[in-house]
């Protein structure tokens, strides 16, 4: 499953030994690394994509999904670029291109304060457990999501990536060993609680539309209306 991956380190040393672990598994075969960066929060609440990183096999990060993922890390204030040339700071158009939810945006930000360093990264993986068991030995905290379909509405595209993740941890808390189970058992909880509350988002912005589009017709029809009594 192709996914969008961010872990938050204390500091930069750890960072890039997390992303050496994520190249390592990539080398493994337990998942594959289609892009990558580490990220920087600075005080002042700019980021920086560390000169020297490789942006991995896709190539440019600009246009593309994780490009857009990591101009809206870099927050309204700003990002500042190094090697990387010509991503823009966070957007509307960003969070469409990005194929993921605001809510996972916020999530990742609340964590990423002032002087954390992140790794970001598109990824194919098939189960959740290499990643997350190999940073949190390193101390990192694991954010995903599967990328979007960009053919349906932002809230349909990210109901259906959660639901995706969240089959597949349920999959994988049955046959998890009991220290896992708890850690799985408690993503699955919060995700599902993420769940309910896009559909539910999903389900008002469906009756405000529904509002709109009866009132715009009863508009026309008034139009119409006095356009034929003007007329007759």
């Amino acid at each position: 499953m192709d996914r969008m991956l961010v872990v938050v380190f204390d500091n930069e040393s750890k960072a890039y030994e997390g992303k050496k672990a994520l190249l390592q598994l990539d080398g493994e075969g337990s998942i594959s690394v289609f892009a990558y960066a580490v990220l920087a929060k600075h005080a002042d609440g700019t980021a920086t994509v560390k000169q020297g990183d490789d942006s991995g096999p896709i190539g440019t990060l600009l246009g593309t999904s994780f490009g857009s993922l990591i101009g809206l890390l870099g927050g309204p204030v700003g990002l500042a670029i190094g090697a990387t040339a010509g991503l823009a700071a966070g957007g509307a158009a960003d969070l469409y291109n990005a194929g993921i939810g605001e809510d996972f945006i916020d999530d990742v930000t609340k964590v990423l304060t002032a002087n954390k360093v992140a790794v970001v990264a598109e990824i194919e993986e098939d189960w959740t457990t290499p990643v997350d068991t190999r940073m949190e030995a390193i101390g990192g905290r694991v954010f995903r999501r599967a990328l979007a379909d960009v053919e349906h509405t932002i809230h349909e595209e990210n109901v259906a990536a959660m639901k995706a993740d969240l089959a597949q941890m349920k999959a994988e808390h049955a046959k998890a060993h009991a220290d896992r189970k708890a850690k799985l058992e408690e993503k699955i909880n919060q995700l599902d609680s993420k769940i309910q509350a896009q559909l539910q988002k999903a389900k008002e912005r469906r009756e405000a539309t529904e509002r709109q589009a009866q009132a715009k017709v009863r508009v026309l029809k008034e139009k119409a209306a006095d356009a034929k009594a003007k007329a007759s």
